[in-house]
């Protein structure tokens, strides 16, 4: 802990704030992209800053400022207590100190290789990288990038929070874009974006990065020749960098709780979801089991208490299909009376925190992935996002993918191309009936889930094992 935090927070204070915190971040990132065999890109930023919140009459109100000189601090404080103080007779609900518990922790992401790799060796390894994805010339485009971030965080408040945080996270991805003739095929490792983590240099695989990125090319050519999606009312399997995609749009985004409760209407939407659900709706079959998992070392959201102090834990929001908890923080759940998790997340110093996804994952089930083909009689595996649409609802959606094989009369066949499939997020995964086993678990992330206004980009994470639902409308590119 910075020692003066706690000193520079109590002297910035002017008289009638019943209640402040001071939170500073500090964020080291760094990238390096390479296209085509030649290096493309880089960057190495650094961003600090500090977000002062008070409580007066039941409201908060925040200012953020970039340097922690006192008069500067004074200056934000007073700017926050006078919109506390402006918000207090025109409020629709007072909160009190319960959602500001005076947490006490220290969290660091669980790292085995601390050291961090230098800019040669990452900018050499991105090109080599699209080196290895070069195996023919109907490769139009190879591209890689590698990025790290390290964020700091330190908060104190009055009431006694004392919380240090430090999260190392690092994500890499590789594509590959094909074409002959009229058609173009593109093909990544897992999505885009997909490959996030927390935790040390491990997660980079250099020695077995190439031969992945071989294997995405190869695949990339194979979808040149391959036939389009059938158009048909099957069985779906759905591999977990698709569920991933799945799970983002039509179980974490409908269960934010203040998007339940309005407050992102005129921005992104609401959600078929109504308050009166929590607890009774059937959200999915009984094999449907999501949880809110802030706590798993190497996913890209753990933490160890959210930014405004609420220390985090495992919770399930749908336990057997009923929906049982929303994606609620303390505000939210004392604006609700209904159950809640530790979500209360900023995207950086200069943003106040809302209600936001942290890890949502799906409990891996019992089946192998050869068991669950063995019994469809026809359908399609389907992998790697591609595309995404969802009403504002968060009910209605049409989702692509880059990679798709048949399944017929409990094999996989033939490989399609430009595979696509729509559903309504609560019948779809009533559908659910079959869910992989934790050899089937995959771990994946992505690092510009965007929301509120303004605008907030943050780091989610999902995992899940391979998934089967029924009678599912699936179509290619040319329906």
């Amino acid at each position: 802990m910075s020692p003066d935090l706690r000193r520079l927070l109590e002297n910035a204070l002017p008289q009638g704030t019943e209640w402040g915190s001071l939170r500073r971040v500090r964020t080291a990132g760094r990238s390096y992209r390479a296209k085509d065999g030649k290096f493309d890109s880089a960057f190495d930023c650094v961003t600090e800053g500090y977000m002062l919140e008070v409580l007066y009459q039941g409201q908060f109100g925040y200012a953020a400022l970039a340097s922690p000189a006192p008069a500067a601090l004074r200056s934000a404080a007073e700017r926050a207590l006078r919109l506390a103080m402006a918000a207090a007779p025109r409020a629709s609900f007072h909160f009190d100190l319960e959602v500001r518990p005076p947490t006490v922790l220290r969290y660091e992401s669980p790292r085995r290789l601390r050291a961090a790799f230098g800019a040669d060796l990452l900018s050499h390894q991105a090109v080599q990288l699209t080196e290895a994805m070069r195996i023919s010339a109907k490769i139009a485009q190879a591209a890689a990038e590698i990025e790290a971030r390290d964020i700091e965080t330190e908060l104190v408040s009055t009431s006694g929070a004392a919380i240090e945080q430090h999260l190392h996270l690092l994500g890499y991805g590789v594509q590959a874009i094909a074409r002959a003739g009229g058609v173009t095929q593109l093909r990544s490792a897992n999505g885009p974006r997909g490959r996030n983590y927390q935790g040390g240099w491990e997660f980079l695989d250099l020695a077995g990065g190439e031969a992945e990125a071989r294997r995405i090319a190869e695949q990339a050519l194979e979808l040149l020749s391959a036939p389009e999606c059938p158009t048909l009312q099957a069985d779906l399997v759905l591999a977990p960098d698709q569920m991933m995609l799945q799970i983002h749009e039509s179980v974490g985004h409908p269960l934010e709780l203040d998007r339940i409760l309005g407050d992102e209407r005129n921005y992104a939407g609401s959600s078929f979801v109504k308050l009166e659900d929590i607890g009774t709706l059937r959200y999915g079959s009984e094999l449907m089991n999501i949880t809110f998992d802030p706590t798993l070392p190497s996913e890209a959201a753990s933490y160890g208490a959210d930014d405004i102090g609420n220390p985090a834990q495992k919770e399930f929001l749908v336990k057997d299909g009923i929906l049982v908890r929303a994606l609620g923080s303390l505000e939210s759940q004392q604006r609700s009376g209904q159950p809640g998790v530790a979500n209360q997340r900023a995207q950086d110093w200069f943003r106040a925190p809302i209600d936001r996804m942290a890890n949502l994952n799906l409990e891996p089930g019992q089946d192998r992935v050869a068991d669950i083909i063995a019994v469809i009689e026809q359908g399609v595996f389907m992998e790697a996002n591609r595309s995404w649409s969802i009403d504002d609802h968060r009910n209605k959606f049409q989702f692509g993918c880059e990679y798709a094989r048949l399944i017929e009369h409990g094999k996989l066949t033939k490989t399609v191309r430009n595979p696509n499939y729509r559903g309504v997020s609560a019948t779809f995964w009533r559908n659910l009936f079959k869910v992989g086993d934790v050899s089937s678990f995959g771990l994946f992330g992505t690092p510009n889930c965007g929301k509120g206004e303004p605008n907030q980009v943050i780091t989610v994470g999902h995992a899940s094992p391979v998934c089967a639902f029924r009678d599912v409308e699936i179509f290619g590119g040319d329906s």
